[in-house]
């Protein structure tokens, strides 16, 4: 079973970042993972789910309505501030449809003022979203749509991601790395043009995982074995 840990002294390790984990066996701690719906929040929820779990015997539920102002998410803003790496464990009630939808966001500092950077889904397919200039990774070309990979849903996935201080953005969907979700710079990545003129540097602030959709679709998303790191953590 995960442990719950939190930072680790950070008066003695002034500059380092303590990997935070949580599985939520202890409840969720609504002041540690607080409820985040930007802007508005019209049917969306959050709540402690005891009958299904990754590890253990509790997960979190997040029931996503539809539109815009139906979105909410929790999180937290305890991340580090160069490298970060996220792990969870998730699943998903619904399949990813054509439409535009986010199952994280990340408020982001280099965007500007409530500007975010996001990871959902659209064109059946998993993604990232720059809500600044609403460039994508990778191009939703037919090429971009096959370099990514569509997200399972029923059971449980373990999704990892990266963003680097230097720019860098990696995905893994249960140890697999997904190359259309992959965005080093110096390296030539056909499928993520929209995304690499822009010169933004990702600063991200807090992980927030939820639902949010862009047009009429809803979906439950269930979250669970939460990892947040400045180094990769992986699957087990």
């Amino acid at each position: 079973m995960f442990r719950k840990t939190t930072l680790l002294g950070l008066a003695v390790l002034p500059f380092s970042f303590a990997q935070i984990t949580e599985d939520f066996e202890n409840g969720w701690d609504e002041a540690a993972w607080p409820i985040y719906a930007n802007d508005c929040n019209q049917g969306g929820s959050v709540a402690l789910d005891t009958t299904t779990a990754h590890s253990g015997s509790n997960s979190v539920r997040v029931d996503g309505a539809g539109g815009y102002c139906g979105h909410i998410f929790f999180g937290t803003t305890s991340v580090p501030s160069g490298e970060l790496y996220v792990r969870t464990w998730l699943k998903a009630q619904n399949a990813l449809t054509d439409a535009h939808v986010s199952f994280i966001t990340m408020p982001d500092s280099a965007q500007g003022a409530n500007k975010h950077l996001r990871i959902g889904g659209q064109s059946k397919i998993l993604m990232y979203n720059r809500e600044s200039d609403d460039a994508t990774l990778p191009d939703l070309s037919p090429d971009g749509i096959a370099a990514s990979a569509a997200l399972p849903t029923g059971d449980w996935q373990c999704f990892e991601y990266h963003v680097g201080a230097d720019g860098s953005i990696e995905t893994w969907l249960n140890g697999e790395a997904i190359a259309g979700l992959t965005s080093i710079p110096g390296e030539t990545n056909p499928n993520a043009g929209q995304w690499q003129r822009s010169s933004v540097i990702p600063k991200p602030t807090g992980v927030y995982f939820g639902w949010e959709s862009y047009g009429g679709d809803t979906n439950t998303f269930w979250y669970d074995d939460i990892a947040i790191s400045d180094t990769r953590v992986g699957c087990d």
